[in-house]
């Protein structure tokens, strides 16, 4: 099986690619923008035809979209989250490769959701930020293609390689610091969310499953399961060895309360599009949720045991220590 993946130098799309080169069956080429991909093509800015002509010339099965931006403003979002994507199905439509279509798309794209509740993908979208909107478009158009396509929703991955700007990451970071400090205290903002979290090892499998299966439309990808942030940040102590106390400060975070769901003030991009799990404190109360999903959000995850055999394997606890054991050799 010839496999054409976009987006392979990205969070996701490392893990992706190790997945489907440790399948001796599948012949991977890596198309993005970076001067390890295979093809340099920038989805954003290229044309469904010249993408249409290497279809032609490569002839995958398998089309696997891991691109795209977390970050930026509404334009940047909408130009790597939804045109890019527009030029990829037009493309396809085109080339008679007839490839097979899995994109990925995310949780925030279902937006705020009941505290208890799970959610599953009969659910009204209704993302409450850009980046959802951008991501929920994208999924539009790869449904209403008439392409044989799969989207699956990853909700908030987590596990090695996790960018240090994600709310993960920046719990690590915050710790190391404590630890390397000797501070015997480490006050936090921002831990309230509860997020479905999933490893980045167990959303490959679940892209290497969905490339050899006949289903379609949308595919939950998460744990089923949402987590606190302040209990992650329990758990992430554990495994850090760190002994000193964890306090939540309400309010909006100063120069000295880092602030674990804050977002990033730059617009860098990130090829991947789980980086959406968090909170941050709002400059006025209340907290408010850059992802757009409210103060919870949690996977029904049936569909994808039923359609793909899927199931997440790595727990929490593992996951956090593989983001520990990054940040820790960080200097």
């Amino acid at each position: 099986m010839r496999v054409l993946l976009i987006g392979a130098n990205g969070y996701l799309g490392r893990f992706v690619a190790d997945r489907l080169l440790a399948d001796p069956a599948v012949q991977l080429t890596a198309l993005g923008r970076g001067d390890d991909a295979d093809v340099r093509f920038d989805l954003a800015s290229g044309s469904p035809g010249a993408l249409t002509r290497f279809l032609d010339a490569v002839h995958p099965g398998v089309v696997v979209n891991c691109a795209g931006a977390t970050r930026g403003g509404a334009r940047e979002l909408t130009r790597h989250n939804t045109v890019a994507v527009a030029t990829v199905c037009e493309a396809l439509r085109r080339s008679g490769c007839g490839a097979r279509l899995v994109q990925i798309g995310c949780g925030a794209e279902y937006g705020p959701s009941q505290p208890g509740s799970s959610t599953a993908e009969d659910a009204v979208p209704r993302p409450g930020g850009p980046y959802g909107v951008s991501k929920l478009a994208a999924t539009e158009l790869v449904l209403g293609s008439g392409l044989d396509a799969v989207v699956l929703r990853v909700f908030s991955p987590a596990g090695p390689g996790t960018p240090a700007g994600s709310p993960l990451g920046r719990l690590a970071e915050a710790m190391r610091r404590a630890m390397q400090s000797g501070d015997g205290e480490l006050k936090l903002t921002g831990l309230g969310a509860q997020r479905d979290f999933v490893d980045v090892r167990d959303v490959a499998r679940a892209v290497h499953a969905a490339s050899l299966s006949a289903a379609q439309g949308v595919i939950n990808i998460g744990s089923g399961r949402a987590v606190r942030l302040r209990d992650a940040a329990a758990i992430l102590a554990r495994v850090a060895g760190y002994g000193g106390a964890l306090h939540e400060l309400d309010g909006p975070p100063g120069p000295l309360r880092p602030s674990i769901g804050h977002p990033r003030a730059d617009s860098d991009h990130v090829t991947h599009p789980g980086a959406h799990a968090g909170a941050h404190a709002a400059h006025t109360a209340p907290v408010a949720y850059p992802d757009g999903c409210g103060s919870w959000q949690q996977a029904d995850v049936r569909t994808a045991r039923d359609r793909l055999g899927w199931r997440p394997r790595i727990n929490l606890e593992e996951s956090l220590g593989d983001i520990w054991m990054e940040a820790a050799c960080r200097i």
